[in-house]
C-alpha cells in the first residue's frame, strides 16, 4: 500500500512543472502566512525580553544570559523534538506549539504588568519560546514536505528564506516599535496577538497527515532516524561538511562586528546600515535560487558556493575601507542563502515523509556541532594575530571544504 501511495505521489509530482506557481498551493499559502505572523512576533519578544530584563536589573550579563538561554533548546533537544514530530499528527504538533508560546506570552505579560514578574521567569520563559519555537519550526519543514510537490520545494524553501531574511533586515525598525512601545512588556501582548492569529490561521490547513501506528518506542524512534541518516550517505557527508561550513561562518560573523568598530570605526547607526547589505544578498539568494536550480545541478550549485563563500571571506583579508565591508557582506548573504536553500530542498526531498522530523532535528544539531568552538578559538585568535587572520583561516577552510567536496560523489548529485 505504501509503494503504491509512493509512486502516486511520484507521478503528481512529474506533472507538476518546476517553473509552476507555489502562490496557487493553498496549503502553502497557509503555511507562509501563519509562519510570517510568527517570524514577526518571534522578533519582537526576542528584542523585547533582553531589553525589558536589562530595565529590571540594569546588567549586560543578564541581557547576554537570556541570549544564550535562546540557543539551548537548538543544541540539546533539537533530535529528540524531531522523534516527537514524526510521532504525532503535525497539524496538532503545530497548533500545540504555538498555543503554548501564546500562553507564555500572556503569562509573561500579566506578570509583568501586575509588577510580580522575576528574572527567573523570564529565563524559564525563554527557554520553553525558543524550544516551542523549534518546535513549530521542525513540523513546518516537515509538512512543506508532505503538501508541496517536489519540483516546488526549492521556490517553497527560497519564499521562506526571503521572507525571514526580510525580517531580519527590518530587525531596526521593529526595535524602534518596540522602545516606543508605553511599556516594554507591552511587546509580549502584541506578541501573543499575533500567534493567536497565527493559531486561527492553521486551524485552516488541511489535516497534512495523519498520526503514525506507535509500534516502537521514543529512542527506536530515534534510532531510526539515525539509521536512516547512514543510510542517505550523500545527506550524510553533507551533514559533516557543514559542520565545518558553519564553523567558518561562525568564524566570519564573530569578527565582522569587531572589525567595523574596531579598524573602521563605524558608529552604532553607520554600523547597523552596514550589515544590511548581508540581508540584501540574502533576499537576492532567495530570489535566484529557484531558477539557478533549475540551471543546474544542486550538487554543483552547492559546491561553488562553498568556493565562493571563501572568497567573500577572503575579501575582509584585504578590508580597508566600508564599501569592501559591504561588498564582502552582501556576496556572504547572498551565497550562504543559495547554499542553505539547496541544502535544506536536498534534505527534504531524499527523506521520507514519515521520518522528515527526525532527520531535520537530528542533522540541525549536527550542523551546529562546530559553531561554539570556532567563535571562541577566533577572539583568541584575533588577540595573538589580528582579525584579518579569521578572515583568512576561514576562506583557506572554505577552500579546502570545496576541495574535498570536488572529490566526493556529491557534485554529481543532480
Amino acid at each position: 500500500m505504501s509503494m503504491l501511495v509512493n509512486q502516486t505521489k511520484t507521478l503528481a509530482n512529474a506533472k507538476v512543472p518546476q517553473h509552476a506557481s507555489i502562490w496557487r498551493n493553498r496549503p502553502f499559502l497557509i503555511l507562509f502566512c501563519s509562519s510570517t505572523l510568527l517570524a514577526c512576533g518571534s522578533k519582537v519578544y526576542e528584542l523585547a525580553l533582553p531589553l525589558i530584563l536589562y530595565d529590571m536589573t540594569q546588567s549586560p550579563v543578564a541581557m547576554t544570559t537570556m541570549k544564550s538561554i535562546e540557543f539551548l533548546p537548538n543544541l540539546l533537544l533539537a533530535m529528540f523534538i524531531g522523534v516527537w514530530v514524526d510521532r504525532f499528527s503535525k497539524k496538532r504538533w503545530s497548533q500545540w506549539m504555538v498555543f503554548g508560546q501564546m500562553v507564555l506570552l500572556f503569562l509573561l505579560y500579566g506578570l509583568s504588568a501586575a509588577g510580580q514578574a522575576q528574572v527567573v521567569h523570564y529565563y524559564v520563559a525563554g527557554f520553553f519560546l525558543m524550544a516551542m519555537h523549534y518546535g513549530f519550526h521542525n513540523a513546518r519543514v516537515s509538512m512543506l514536505k508532505q503538501v508541496v510537490p517536489t519540483p516546488l520545494l526549492t521556490s517553497a524553501n527560497a519564499h521562506f528564506s526571503f521572507m525571514s531574511t526580510f525580517i531580519e533586515i527590518m530587525g531596526p525598525a521593529i526595535t524602534g516599535f518596540v522602545l516606543l512601545l508605553a511599556s516594554l512588556h507591552a511587546g509580549l501582548l502584541i506578541t501573543g496577538i499575533a500567534y493567536l492569529l497565527a493559531l486561527v490561521a492553521i486551524s485552516f490547513l488541511e489535516k497534512a497527515d495523519a498520526p503514525p501506528v506507535q509500534k516502537a518506542g521514543f529512542w527506536q524512534d530515534l534510532k531510526a532516524g539515525w539509521i536512516e541518516l547512514f543510510r542517505n550517505q550523500a545527506l550524510w557527508r553533507i551533514s559533516l561538511l557543514v559542520i565545518f561550513l558553519n564553523a567558518t561562518s561562525g568564524m566570519y560573523d564573530a569578527m565582522i562586528i569587531f572589525f567595523a568598530k574596531d579598524h573602521l570605526h563605524l558608529d552604532t547607526s553607520t554600523l547597523g546600515l552596514v550589515l544590511s547589505a548581508a540581508g540584501i544578498g540574502g533576499l537576492v539568494g532567495s530570489s535566484l535560487v529557484a531558477s539557478l536550480r533549475r540551471r543546474f545541478p544542486i550538487g554543483q550549485l552547492m559546491g561553488t558556493t562553498i568556493l565562493l563563500l571563501g572568497f567573500s571571506y577572503l575579501l575582509m583579508v584585504f578590508a580597508s575601507s566600508t564599501w569592501m565591508l559591504c561588498l564582502s557582506l552582501f556576496l556572504t548573504g547572498l551565497f550562504s542563502t543559495i547554499n542553505s536553500v539547496c541544502i535544506w530542498t536536498f534534505r527534504q526531498e531524499t527523506t521520507p515523509a514519515h521520518l522528515i522530523g527526525r532527520i531535520s532535528g537530528i542533522t540541525g544539531s549536527i550542523f551546529k556541532l562546530g559553531i561554539v568552538f570556532s567563535i571562541y578559538g577566533s577572539g583568541f585568535m584575533t588577540v595573538s594575530f589580528g582579525p584579518w587572520a579569521v578572515f583568512l583561516a576561514a576562506a583557506v577552510g572554505n577552500a579546502l571544504i570545496f576541495f574535498l567536496y570536488r572529490r566526493l560523489s556529491l557534485w554529481r548529485l543532480a
